[in-house]
């Protein structure tokens, strides 16, 4: 198993919506890969901002009881997530994907739980597959 669990925003909406249509998929994902689950500050705003105030709440008590960490600081990683995001310039890849990526170069053994059929795509460290779970 995995010892870093990265999640993105589309795997956060899927959680906590029940009319996401990949929400049982990341119910059986978080079951399978328990928190508590990396992130970067970018995720979230996109999961703050796609779950709208409704969903507020849910996702605010994941980061409270720290099932939700940053494990992720922009000033460290400026020069490594700008050049993903110019070579996957034809996807294209955003800033939260980028970040999520480079997270991946740095921890030992991760995995991030994704919606995003696009991480098939990204390499971390020039060539290796990033290791992700996606719906079917």
């Amino acid at each position: 198993m995995a010892r870093n669990v990265l999640v993105d925003a589309g795997f956060v909406v899927a959680l906590l919506s029940r009319r996401d249509a990949h929400h049982q998929w990341a119910v059986t994902q978080a079951s399978e890969l328990p928190p508590p689950w990396s992130t970067c500050e970018a995720v979230l705003s996109e999961a703050f901002h796609l779950l709208g105030k409704l969903g507020t709440p849910n996702l605010g008590a994941l980061l409270r009881r720290g099932a939700l960490l940053v494990a992720f600081t922009l000033t460290e990683n400026v020069e490594p997530v700008v050049k993903l995001i110019e070579k996957y310039s034809n996807v294209p890849m955003g800033f939260a994907d980028a970040c999520l990526v480079r997270l991946t170069e740095t921890l030992a053994d991760p995995i991030i739980l994704t919606t995003d059929q696009d991480f098939r795509v990204y390499r971390r460290h020039s060539r290796q597959v990033v290791p992700c779970v996606t719906p079917e």
